[in-house]
């Protein structure tokens, strides 16, 4: 079977553009509307050169003109365009449209669809590159349930033209994936980029939904996004879709805890709860317009080699569950969140952390990439009024307790981690639980692993009645059951 090489990805041979085209238009059953908004009809387009497009398309428009588009699909509380409320409107009323239209007793064969993207390409002074909202609405049976998928680009070209044709490209292998690759939406994913660079846009937010995606996690498609390069982090809220970081974090103060979360563990919640007190507490900083994030790196879920995904997904089960916002980054370093953060937001942020994450920010190693090694880094991490809160370490073996103000780095880092610390950077955790402080992620899951007893007080509460129920973390119920037989 012949392979193409695209980057760093093996796949079977690509179809062109043309082909996915007329594989599409020479369906006779495929019906539907195409409605683009910002950057030309360039989707449909293709369609309409390719040939055989009569029997495709019911209709094309664009209504550019803003009053003619709030005419058309009303106008947006917030006076906005390029949103995914304004996209999803697009889809419901075309779809309606096309259902009041076409008669079934005359198209009984017929599986409709309606695609649709509402974008801003870069402007004239070239300040910002630009953005939009991508949808497909479709049936995949005649008379069937409609099915979504919605996502989110970042352009990176520096030509609106050129933005355009990526955007027209990027649409089709949309509308390919929906009706040829629905039932394995993680080749769907990575389809979307044929014959376009990864360097010219990014998609960091992807939401699936509908009886054929009733399976699919959007957690899950979340560390695609992010495992396969198309993006460099993204953010789901508790219910498990994911956000778009640009909204959520718009004007936001920032509050940040990095971890393994492998388990969730009782330190960890009271990292969160201790240091959000104190992030509140500090000046100018409103708690409703303030975001908590629970951060995972890509090497932290590689730190066993391959990503586990079912792993994965227990660590999100869990923090969803206690309400959590959860980021997944291709961050190793911790100024390269603050970069991603200030992309969004100018407001205060907050990184709160243990006693050896702190000392992995001060190891050189780290940074033997920036020309200007630590201090350039350090110039990024603590801009502006950014602070590091510190919980505290207990030794298991001696007792003694690790603050920020014994805390011990490499000698050649002591005076920079005075400054630091002299000047307010790195603030200690108040009011710890002295009870807990030794609690570790690791040692919860080599108990869960080996089948010990009382790891179940180590977690927030229910946290261990969902790991049970649903064999987390390489629970075993069979096993469970035969210790409490033994017992009885």
């Amino acid at each position: 079977m012949a392979i193409t090489i695209l980057g760093d990805r093996e796949f079977e041979k690509v179809p062109s553009i043309k082909n996915k085209v007329l594989r599409i238009n020479l369906n006779e059953n495929i019906y539907g509307t195409f409605a683009e908004i910002g950057a030309g009809q360039e989707t449909v387009r293709h369609f309409f050169r390719a040939g055989g497009a009569s029997g495709t398309i019911a209709k094309a428009m664009s209504a550019y003109d803003k009053d003619f588009s709030d005419a058309i699909y009303g106008v947006e509380d917030d006076g906005r365009y390029v949103t995914e409320k304004r996209l999803k409107k697009m889809l419901s009323h075309e779809m309606q449209l096309i259902e009041d239209r076409i008669s079934r007793y005359k198209e009984p064969n017929k599986i409709f669809f309606t695609y649709a993207n509402t974008v801003a390409t870069i402007d004239f002074a070239k300040k910002y590159k630009g953005h939009g909202w991508v949808g497909i609405k479709f049936q995949v049976q005649p008379e069937g349930e409609f099915n979504e998928i919605i996502l989110h680009i970042r352009f990176h070209e520096n030509d609106a033209r050129l933005q355009q044709l990526t955007l027209g490209t990027l649409g089709v292998n949309l509308i390919y994936g929906a009706f040829y690759k629905h039932d394995d939406p993680k080749k769907l994913l990575k389809y979307l980029y044929d014959h376009i660079d990864q360097d010219q846009i990014e998609i960091d937010t992807i939401n699936f939904s509908g009886p054929i995606f009733e399976d699919v996690d959007n957690r899950l498609m979340s560390l695609q996004l992010v495992k396969n390069g198309m993006t460099e982090a993204v953010i789901f809220d508790p219910s498990g879709n994911n956000v778009l970081p640009a909204a959520l974090l718009y004007k936001k103060n920032v509050l940040a805890l990095r971890g393994s979360f492998r388990p969730v563990t009782k330190v960890n919640m009271d990292m969160y709860e201790r240091s959000l007190a104190m992030f509140l507490d500090a000046n100018r900083v409103n708690e409703k317009k303030t975001e908590v994030i629970f951060e995972i790196t890509l090497s932290n879920l590689r730190a066993e080699g391959e990503i586990d995904e079912e792993d994965f997904m227990g660590r999100a089960l869990l923090l969803c569950a206690l309400g959590q916002t959860v980021m997944i980054s291709n961050f190793k370093e911790y100024y390269r969140v603050v970069e991603y953060f200030s992309n969004y937001t100018k407001e205060r942020m907050g990184l709160t952390m243990g006693v050896n994450n702190l000392v992995d920010v001060f190891d050189t190693t780290y940074y033997r990439h920036l020309s200007g090694g630590i201090l350039e880094a350090f110039g990024k991490l603590f801009f502006k009024d950014l602070k590091v809160y510190l919980y505290p370490m207990t030794n298991p073996e001696t007792g003694e307790v690790t603050t920020s103000e014994n805390l011990k780095v490499h000698p050649r880092m002591k005076e920079l981690y005075k400054f630091f610390k002299y000047n307010g950077k790195v603030v200690d955790i108040e009011n710890s639980n002295p009870e807990i402080t030794n609690v570790f992620s690791r040692e919860v899951l080599r108990m869960i692993n080996e089948g010990e007893e009382g790891w179940e007080h180590m977690l927030p509460e229910g946290s261990a009645d969902l790991i049970k129920s649903r064999n987390l973390f390489g629970y075993n119920s069979k096993t469970d059951a035969m210790l409490e037989s033994e017992h009885k």
